[in-house]
């Protein structure tokens, strides 16, 4: 199987999380990177222990043989000025750019769920209710989009569990609206199983117009649970609703997701994004697993 056009990275995530500061509040900055390398990945997201002087932060993923390939922005497009978004989108940007990033990731957090613990994630999803909602929506999208390509960059725009872009549905009338030079895809195979999608036909459906790939998986009992006990999104996390491909405990079929990703023309990076409580799950241990699962499937 030939992957020359592809690059491994990792999630901060795995580490600390910035919805839950609780969740790996003990590991550091440090730690959090050099375990990324040790476990052999090249590339990392961003998180919120991250320093933001670029010169620190360069010499210190530089020392371990890491670049910076995407970051999370919450887009809140539903409740905020477009104003309000591009000045919060354009000062990521040039955080990012000066790092050596070419995608700029993040979903719609507005009128999101995803981080409120007293919302059942499968009941309080954020909506867009009328054509003119999802008229303000895209064409805010479509805008920032336009701002990161003319600065040789993309917007992969991530779907996500709790929020207005969740199903396949949804997800096609996001792209359908956009303009595909301007808005991408930051494909995510576990959110789609979480919202009841088959992640291995989203995937075959969408991988043309995807800029970004994170790969987990999800364990299904603890998905049931978050069906039968009315679970928010960050306690279903808490729990372990997510884990890292290669662990037994999950479900998706990753050899099909690669054998679509190998047959494509896809260039760019594939992280592991499986955020997991690091107590119950030791981060280092568990890139481990999924990078040496990756490798069996691609040879790199």
């Amino acid at each position: 199987m030939n992957f020359e056009n592809i690059k491994l990275g990792v999630a901060p995530i795995n580490w600390t999380n910035d919805d839950m500061p609780e969740l790996g509040g003990e590991n550091t900055f440090e730690q959090c990177v050099s375990e990324m390398a040790l476990a052999g990945f090249t590339g990392c997201e961003v998180g919120n222990k991250f320093p933001r002087d670029i010169n620190v932060l360069r010499k210190a993923l530089e020392l371990r043989g890491l670049q910076i390939c995407n970051q999370w922005n919450s887009y809140e497009l539903t409740t905020k000025s477009f104003a309000e978004n591009r000045k919060n989108f354009t000062g990521l940007l040039d955080f990012l750019e000066a790092m050596g990033a070419k995608v700029i990731g993040g979903g719609e957090t507005g009128n999101s769920c995803q981080g409120r613990m007293d919302v059942p994630v499968l009941e309080g999803k954020g909506m867009l209710k009328t054509k003119e909602e999802w008229d303000s929506f895209t064409f805010g999208l479509n805008e920032l989009g336009k701002i990161a390509r003319d600065r040789g960059m993309k917007l992969a725009f991530h779907h996500h569990m709790g929020t207005c872009i969740q199903t396949i549905e949804e997800t096609d009338r996001l792209l359908n609206e956009t303009d595909p030079e301007n808005v991408f895809l930051n494909y995510d195979c576990g959110h789609f199983h979480f919202a009841g999608e088959n992640p291995v036909e989203a995937l075959a459906k969408y991988i043309g117009r995807t800029a970004h790939i994170h790969l987990k998986d999800v364990r299904p009992d603890v998905l049931q649970r978050v069906h039968d006990e009315r679970l928010s999104f960050l306690t279903a996390v808490k729990n372990g609703v997510f884990t890292v491909p290669g662990d037994p405990e999950g479900c998706i079929d990753f050899p099909s997701l690669f054998a679509i990703i190998k047959e494509s023309d896809y260039h760019g990076w594939i992280v592991l994004e499986a955020e997991q409580d690091p107590a119950k799950a030791n981060p280092l241990e568990y890139a481990i697993i999924a990078r040496n699962f990756f490798r069996g499937l691609t040879g790199i």
